[in-house]
């Protein structure tokens, strides 16, 4: 069965990090393209930032530009979001994606067929 389990949310004040964990089983990540995606309350959720396969580019949407890293870890099956100086409007659920027929369109992985239940992440004070 094919999932996507993220991990590593929480609360955490203005200026803190997190580390979000996206641990992919029954299949291998080498070959998909992965994403970042995140739902603020009363709001669509929206791309944060992709990363291609083929040559492991890179990209983020502006609110998150030079605070979020999304990197890989193709032996532990896993990606990753380091985040940096969080904001109270970073507060969302984040969800982690992974698609190997679509592709990285800028910032967004698109088609997503498939979501899992995505980690909470609080900014507050």
């Amino acid at each position: 069965q094919v999932k996507l389990v993220e991990s590593g949310g929480g609360l955490v004040k203005p200026g803190g990090s997190l580390r979000l964990s996206c641990a992919a089983s029954g299949f291998t990540l080498d070959y998909y393209n992965v994403g970042w995606f995140r739902q603020a309350p009363g709001k669509v959720r929206e791309g944060v930032s992709c990363m291609n396969s083929n040559d492991g580019s890179t990209d983020y949407a502006d609110a998150v530009k030079g605070r979020f890293t999304i990197s890989r870890d193709n032996d532990k099956n896993t990606v990753y979001m380091q985040i940096d100086r969080l904001k109270p409007e970073d507060t969302a659920i984040y969800y982690c994606a992974a698609e190997k027929d679509t592709t990285c369109s800028d910032y967004v992985l698109i088609a997503v067929a498939d979501w899992g239940q995505g980690t909470q992440v609080t900014v507050s004070s």
